[in-house]
């Protein structure tokens, strides 16, 4: 990472410098309608939101705030979102991370901040709705890709490069409705032969794939070589919220620019601490994970369907059926068997692909997974 050029975002931080607009995140401490700074100044608190008092209400009676009460910039950023921040810099073993009070938040937001007039987006076609809404609010020119299909990206890259000031590819590392494992290392190659940037939304990946649980970026190993990776807490991590692990400069640059950041309350301190969990429960998140990627591959083999390794240990099952009527009923007749399965149709998926979706937790038992293959049979 330290090879890639931010020279662009480097220059608009400092003209904020220059001009005394450079914002930054400052963690402060709640204590009922004050709050307390770095230097431990105590402070009345007319920054926040929360007209009624309610959130400073149930602060006094949990020992956590509900809401930030405001934008991360004006006062919700508190000392926990800074060790959560710190906690997914180090897992992610990057340089910072910044916290968005949503998935969607951090893909639509980071897409459209940093991809700019002058650049073209080359996106996967069957990329998450964040990421596609993402492509759409910037500036940029945007061209789709059919799904996987690293060899279209190649000739594009190869034919019209030179056009563009910087070129991003964005792709999800596993597919939400396919459990699809993207060729992250084939477009990796592509895009340092080409010079272009590789933005990836780990949601499906983090706490699943890689010997320490940070996503596919670490299962293939290739973290130190895909800079910008964007996560969500609301998955495997059991919380809410979204996140982007990126360099410094990157960081500085979404906290100043990224309109779903600076003008959305901070992710709630509930949520904060729900994800804080993750972190602190230590081996048994190992057991955990090795759990439901066994029952995930052991779904996929009794249904037949084959895939590669990798693809074995997703905990998305789809169950293709066709049509949109077939699928609704199918998904009818298991709720009969006591079990729900939700019927995925378009546009989620595409036209004569809708599915059965199965989602795989490592708290379902042998019992209900033996269950869900009867019935499916």
């Amino acid at each position: 990472m330290s090879g890639k050029d931010w020279q662009d975002f480097e220059q608009a931080l400092g003209q904020l410098h220059a001009q005394s607009r450079f914002r930054e995140l400052i963690p402060r401490r709640w204590n009922g309608i004050e709050i307390s700074d770095q230097q431990g100044q105590t402070l009345v608190n007319f920054g926040s939101n929360d007209y009624l008092g309610l959130a400073i209400e149930a602060a006094a009676t949990s020992d956590v705030l509900m809401g930030a009460g405001a934008s991360a910039l004006v006062c919700g950023w508190t000392e926990q979102h800074e060790l959560l921040a710190n906690q997914l810099a180090r897992f992610e073993q990057t340089e910072r991370a910044v916290l968005f009070p949503s998935g969607f938040a951090a893909c639509s937001g980071t897409i459209a901040t940093l991809c700019q007039e002058g650049d073209l987006i080359v996106s996967d076609q069957l990329n998450h709705a964040s990421l596609i809404d993402g492509c759409r609010l910037s500036r940029a020119e945007r061209v789709v890709y059919p799904h996987r299909d690293v060899q279209f990206v190649s000739e594009l890259l190869q034919r019209d490069r030179q056009r563009y000031r910087r070129v991003w590819i964005v792709t999800e590392t596993v597919f939400s409705m396919d459990g699809h494992v993207a060729p992250l290392a084939e477009l990796v190659d592509i895009s340092e032969r080409h010079n272009a940037e590789l933005i990836v939304d780990e949601a499906h990946g983090t706490g699943i794939l890689g010997e320490h649980m940070s996503g596919a970026c670490e299962a293939f190993g290739l973290k130190d070589r895909i800079a910008i990776r964007l996560g969500t807490l609301s998955k495997a991590i059991g919380s809410q919220g979204g996140f982007v692990v990126c360099p410094n400069v990157i960081a500085d640059y979404l906290i100043n620019r990224c309109r779903s950041l600076i003008f959305s309350t901070a992710l709630s301190p509930l949520a904060v601490e729900s994800a804080l969990r993750f972190f602190a429960t230590g081996a048994g998140l190992l057991n955990r994970r090795d759990r439901v990627t066994r029952l995930a591959s052991s779904l996929r083999s009794q249904l037949g369907l084959s895939c590669s390794e990798l693809e074995m240990q997703v905990p998305i099952v789809p169950i293709v059926i066709g049509s949109d009527e077939d699928a609704m009923e199918m998904s009818r007749r298991l709720v009969e068997h006591r079990l729900f399965v939700p019927a995925i149709r378009p546009p989620t998926v595409p036209e004569g692909t809708a599915r059965l979706r199965v989602s795989l937790s490592a708290a379902h038992t042998d019992e209900m997974l033996s269950r869900l293959v009867d019935a499916v049979r």
